[in-house]
């Protein structure tokens, strides 16, 4: 365990040093939006923990399902309704990706 728990707080503390950016002064005209860079970051960071969110969710809930419908089948549609909404924050994801991308 405590090599993992190593593993990832260097991950963590190399991804949080390589954000650091340098300061410029503005030139003119300009209004200070984010960069490609962070753009891209941001929208990669939302789709990525949308996806991942949604996929330990639809573990558990398809795990859950399939046993509920071993034991009764008429059950099927509620099952579906349920991945469906787990499905959903995947879709979520990739909605604010698109929006942060095309600010």
């Amino acid at each position: 365990m405590k090599p993992i728990l190593f593993l990832l707080l260097a991950t963590l503390a190399i991804s949080i040093s390589g954000l650091t950016a340098v300061a410029y002064a503005a030139e003119e005209g300009e209004t200070g939006g984010m960069s490609g860079g962070e753009k891209l970051l941001g929208a990669g960071l939302a789709f990525g923990l949308a996806a991942g969110g949604a996929g330990i969710g639809l573990g558990y809930v398809g795990s859950a399902g399939l046993a509920v419908i071993s034991e009764n089948p008429a059950l099927q549609s509620k099952v579906f309704i349920f991945i469906g909404m787990v499905e959903s924050i995947a879709i979520y994801g990739i909605v604010m990706m698109f929006i942060i991308l095309g600010q």
